[in-house]
């Protein structure tokens, strides 16, 4: 490499590393002083208050990966601009395509930043993050999507729950059918079920508990006031945490998806959009890098600030294209790959736009 391109490189990564460095402290400061009432009346304890705000700091800072790069780039970019470093470059001829490549190479290096920060580390610090959060700050909200479960949690056996109460173990409106193939062979229902924690075995107790038998000419009733029985499903299986597929690395969220599709989960939208978005992620970092060179690249009249505000849009219509899609993924039957990668496609177009006219 040249001297060119290691003065690029060496502003290019120590830019962002100063814009995490600035706004992540900034992030936690504010995040604490808006729960720090609620840490207090739970007196959690300090130990787990400072393992908390390190995995905000890795939840945040994955977050907002993208735009903290986004700025960093046109903040150091325009500064070359202004001390018309950028035009001394290119009048040594220097091709716009070659100024690029430092670029390119320091984008390289976040992705793969990225990609280890969303396959290894995010995981694990979403875990620590969202358990405190409905540990300590979400008293009285359930982690959990509760309310008309209906799963299929085997290949004969299909499930279903109106309402259940995490914290007690207790479901109203219990129904199970058993089919092989496609004829249903029985079906239990109860007016409640509640789980027995043991050792050895998922205990379920049912109260009004029924059990019909099909038969060819007619069916068969069994009726009991309470039963205790065995199924072949933990609670957890029953109800997975909403934040689930966060928690989980990459191999494992892949099989959790497909375990959760089978039982007709109605949260695998959300759970695709977060597999999705760990290959996303590294992708928009170069697309960003790209439309933040081309646009601060120029000596603009009134400096800096034009570019930054310019910038400052373009980062917030990102973010809107993709937390719009992602609650149209979460909420509908809206495809989690098309609201994932959108985005990227209608900013990496912008992208081409905007540098086929800055190489003019």
């Amino acid at each position: 490499m040249k001297i060119l391109d290691w003065y690029i490189l060496k502003r290019y990564l120590f830019t962002f590393l100063m814009m995490l460095l600035l706004f992540v402290p900034i992030g936690i400061t504010v995040h604490l002083a808006e729960k720090i009432g609620k840490i207090l009346d739970n007196e959690v304890p300090f130990g787990e208050v400072l393992i908390y705000l390190l995995d905000f700091t890795i939840y945040f800072a994955h977050l907002l990966f993208p735009l903290f790069l986004f700025l960093s780039v046109i903040w150091f970019t325009s500064k070359l601009a202004n001390n018309t470093e950028v035009i001394a470059f290119l009048s040594s001829g220097v091709s716009f395509t070659r100024f690029l490549r430092p670029y390119m190479i320091g984008a390289t290096i976040v992705a793969l930043l990225a990609v280890l920060l969303g396959l290894y580390l995010a995981p694990n610090a979403s875990k620590g993050f969202n358990s405190f959060s409905y540990k300590y700050l979400k008293k009285g909200r359930s982690a959990v999507d509760n309310t008309n479960v209906f799963r299929q949690i085997n290949d004969s056996d299909i499930i279903y729950v109106s309402n259940f109460n995490v914290n007690n173990k207790i479901g109203r409106d219990f129904t199970l059918e058993h089919f092989e193939g496609n004829k249903l062979i029985f079906k239990i229902s109860a007016s409640k079920i509640k789980y027995i924690e043991t050792d050895s075995s998922s205990t379920y107790q049912l109260t009004d508990y029924t059990k019909r038998y099909v038969g060819v000419n007619e069916d068969g009733l069994e009726v009991i006031k309470t039963k205790d029985t065995l199924f072949a499903f933990e609670v957890d299986d029953l109800i997975p945490e909403i934040y689930a597929a966060e928690t989980k690395m990459y191999g494992d969220l892949k099989q959790f998806i497909d375990k959760e599709e089978a039982r007709g989960s109605s949260n695998v939208g959300r759970f695709k959009l977060v597999l999705y978005r760990k290959w996303s992620l590294p992708v928009s970092v170069f697309i960003l890098t790209i439309i933040a060179v081309a646009v601060s690249s120029n000596k603009r009249r009134g400096g800096m600030g034009v570019n930054l505000a310019l910038g400052i849009c373009i980062a917030m219509v990102f973010v809107f294209f993709d937390k719009i899609f992602g609650v149209m993924a979460e909420q509908s039957d809206f495809s989690p790959l098309i609201a994932v990668w959108f985005p990227n496609v209608i900013f990496g177009f912008l992208a081409a736009y905007l540098l086929y006219h800055a190489k003019r």
